[in-house]
């Protein structure tokens, strides 16, 4: 067997009941709630309780995914799976942060909490907006994006998959031209045009909340969102970039495949990141964790 990445959910699968399994059949899946209901009261209740609405809201998605990130991790490590490396998508990052020891749980916690804050913030004085394009190249998509003004490719998925963020008065005619070209376009139900140059104030934000925190060298090697490269160099500059800019996500589970990864557990939320790592590289095995089920049936 090769070696084993674990990867942590982003924002937008996040559901009603998420976690719950987990907190009631894995110790150390409860202490990861436990830790969050002492710094933000109501967060586990949100988890399993939250109506959709009210999970969608970025100052509440964020804490509450990365919770159940956190939480599911802890569990898989609490079952002696050996895990060589780490990688999360967008927020996923950050419970990444915490598990590999970079900061303790408390801070990351908080972190994110900020985090959810200063782009939600950001999100509500601009008019942003997402659109998944499937079909085309992320070159051609990069091209098209040229077209138009504050139009930015910024989730590099898979190589069917790239995640276009725009000012939010651009889209009808954005998608047109990408049907024009034969793809297909999916305008995303998120609150903001994340990952784009529209974040620039957020990312100053969490420059600031940073400043006040201490990052250890990772436990066990971190890739970067921002670089597709394990952490090195300014950590705080890798975190605060990470958020105004492309998530390469497609080079990053290439990197870690090369590396001699061929199994990826995704820890948290839904399944999203398993579909992807499979879009990129079919031979490898992916496998989600995100409830009793899935744990009972890892067999690493």
């Amino acid at each position: 067997m090769g070696k084993v990445a674990l990867i942590f959910s982003g924002q937008g699968a996040q559901y009603p009941g998420m976690g719950k399994e987990l907190y009631h059949c894995s110790p150390a899946a409860k202490a990861v709630y436990d830790m969050a209901d002492s710094i933000r009261p109501g967060t586990s209740h949100q988890c399993f309780e939250g109506t959709k609405e009210e999970l969608s809201v970025t100052v509440n998605t964020q804490p509450t995914v990365f919770i159940a990130d956190l939480a599911a991790a802890a569990a898989v490590a609490e079952k002696g799976v050996h895990i060589d490396y780490l990688a999360g998508f967008s927020l996923g990052e950050i419970a990444a942060l915490g598990f590999s020891g970079m900061l303790s749980y408390e801070d990351a916690f908080r972190l994110v909490c900020k985090r959810g804050e200063l782009m939600d913030k950001a999100a509500n004085k601009t008019a942003g907006a997402m659109v998944a394009v499937m079909k085309l190249t992320p070159q051609r998509i990069e091209e098209i994006c040229k077209e138009f003004d504050e139009c930015w490719p910024v989730n590099y998925n898979s190589p069917a998959q790239t995640v276009v963020a725009m000012n939010k008065d651009i889209v009808d005619d954005f998608c047109e031209k990408i049907k024009a070209e034969k793809g297909r376009a999916t305008p995303l139900a998120v609150s903001g045009a994340f990952h784009s140059p529209y974040m620039e104030e957020a990312s100053l934000g969490l420059g600031e909340a940073l400043a006040e925190l201490s990052l250890n060298d990772p436990q066990i090697p971190l890739y970067s969102n921002y670089t597709a490269q394990p952490y090195e160099g300014d950590y705080k500059s890798l975190i605060t970039n990470q958020c105004k800019n492309p998530v390469k996500w497609q080079e990053t589970v290439e990197n870690l495949i090369a590396k001699g990864v061929d199994t990826f557990i995704e820890v948290g939320v839904g399944k999203t990141l398993t579909g992807l790592v499979k879009r990129i590289n079919k031979d490898v095995t992916a496998i989600k964790v995100e409830n009793k089920e899935d744990l009972d049936a890892l067999n690493i």
